[in-house]
């Protein structure tokens, strides 16, 4: 896969260039009152699927990036002991400033009827991009709940259910002493913080170096703040 995005992120230049070209030839044929609007269409369509690959290329390579800095969510969530679950309100306290860091923004549309209650989850990029899933779930009547709450529990679940699809989220349980052992607690808001008020390339690199030299980070955090790194840098080459 990231062959591919990197393929796709190669292009990006190409592509703004000859976007660049066909838009200078629209302005010109547009102030020409002879111009053919068959062949004005046609540039205009040309340039919008021009626009368009290079929104997806550059959803695909954020995607890509974000990847390493998305944690795994701890499942507090319990279905009368059947099995745990990681619970919604968990799942977006924990990847909303990630998405926010990367240019991506997740939105839902629900659809209930008689049958099923339809929820859509929508990942949407600041190039213009969007990428979606749906599942189609009957209201959740299990313990007792009334018509609101079954209703309310089905469309919670198919948030989690098109979070975890659209960004290949993970969960863990509480208790799991393996992972806890993996993946000790370390807090990582003093670098988000301090990456966050880097004005320039220098005071980035200057906490680069300070990463590098600080040691006991565990492996999950560390790819955190280095994703976090990467998109600051990225930002402010721009």
């Amino acid at each position: 896969m990231n062959a591919v995005v990197q393929a796709k992120t190669d292009a990006l230049p190409a592509v703004q260039a000859e976007g660049a070209t066909i838009l200078s030839v629209i302005s010109r044929a547009a102030s020409d009152p002879n111009v053919d609007i068959d062949k004005m269409e046609r540039l205009l369509q040309m340039h919008e699927r021009m626009q368009s690959k290079q929104a997806e290329a550059e959803f695909a390579a954020a995607l890509a990036e974000m990847q390493d800095a998305l944690p795994s969510i701890g499942e507090r969530g319990n279905a009368a002991n059947r099995y745990t679950y990681a619970l919604w309100e968990d799942i977006n306290a924990a990847i909303k400033p990630i998405l926010k860091q990367h240019g991506f923004a997740l939105s839902f549309r629900t659809d209930c009827t008689k049958e099923a209650i339809s929820v859509t989850g929508v990942l949407t990029h600041r190039s213009g991009h969007r990428e979606e899933t749906t599942i189609s779930l009957p209201a959740d009547g299990s313990g007792n709940k009334n018509a609101v709450q079954a209703v309310a529990s089905s469309v919670s679940y198919g948030k989690r259910y098109t979070a975890g699809a659209l960004l290949n989220l993970t969960s863990h349980g509480e208790d799991d002493d393996a992972f806890a052992a993996a993946s000790p607690a370390y807090d990582i808001s003093q670098w988000r913080d301090a990456i966050s008020d880097a004005s320039d390339k220098s005071e980035l690199d200057k906490l680069a170096a300070e990463l590098k030299g600080t040691k006991n980070i565990p492996a999950p955090a560390l790819r955190q703040i280095r994703a976090l790194w990467a998109a600051a840098a990225k930002a402010v080459a721009k």
